[in-house]
C-alpha cells in the first residue's frame, strides 16, 4: 500500500522568498498585459513590503503558488492569487483558495472579498465554482474590475464547496 504524496504546506513567506514571490507573480500574470493593455496590479506590488507585513503565504519548494491577503474589519481581502503556469492543473489554486477560507475563519471573519480585471475571463469562470458571487463591476483608475465576495458558512470547512479538499493549515 502506497501513501498518497503529501501536498506541500502553505506557509507564511519569509524575506528569502521575495524573489520567488515576484517570479511566480510575474509568470502568472504576464500573459494578461497584452489583453488588458496595462501591467496587472499584482506585478507592480511591493513584494518585500507585503512579505514583511505577513500578507503573503506560499506553497511549494520551489514556490509554485501564493496568495496575498489582508485582514480588514469585516472581511479578508484576497489581494492576489498566483500559480506558476508549470503548476496549472495540480490543484495549487484550489488549495490556496481553501487556505484563504480557513484563514478568514481563524481570524473570526465570515467573508472573503476579491476583485479581478474584467478582461481576465478565466477568473470569471473559476471564482463562482468556489462559492464567490459578483458584487459589482467598477472602474478603478486604469483597471476595470469585477468585485466578488464569498460568505463563509462556519459549518463547512470549505464553505460547502466540494472541490476544496487538500491539506490546509493556517499559519501565523
Amino acid at each position: 500500500m502506497t501513501d498518497a504524496p503529501k501536498e506541500p504546506e502553505i506557509r507564511p513567506a519569509v524575506a528569502a522568498d521575495v524573489a520567488a514571490v515576484k517570479a511566480v507573480t510575474d509568470a502568472a500574470y504576464h500573459h494578461y498585459i497584452e489583453r488588458i493593455g496595462v501591467v496587472p496590479k499584482p506585478m507592480e506590488a511591493d513584494h518585500a513590503a507585503n512579505v514583511a507585513a505577513g500578507r503573503v503565504f506560499v506553497t511549494g519548494e520551489p514556490v509554485r503558488g501564493l496568495v496575498v491577503i489582508e485582514a480588514r474589519e469585516d472581511h479578508l481581502f484576497l489581494d492576489s492569487i498566483a500559480v506558476h503556469p508549470d503548476a496549472h492543473g495540480e490543484g495549487v489554486g484550489r488549495r490556496l483558495l481553501a487556505f484563504v477560507d480557513a484563514h478568514a475563519r481563524a481570524l473570526g471573519l465570515s467573508e472573503v472579498r476579491l476583485y479581478t480585471n474584467a478582461m481576465m475571463w478565466e477568473n470569471q469562470k473559476i471564482y463562482p465554482k468556489y462559492g464567490y458571487e459578483v458584487v459589482e463591476r467598477r472602474v478603478d483608475g486604469r483597471y476595470d474590475r469585477i468585485h466578488y465576495r464569498k460568505r463563509l458558512d462556519r459549518r463547512f470547512p470549505c464553505g460547502g464547496v466540494s472541490q476544496c479538499g487538500g491539506a490546509v493549515s493556517v499559519l501565523g
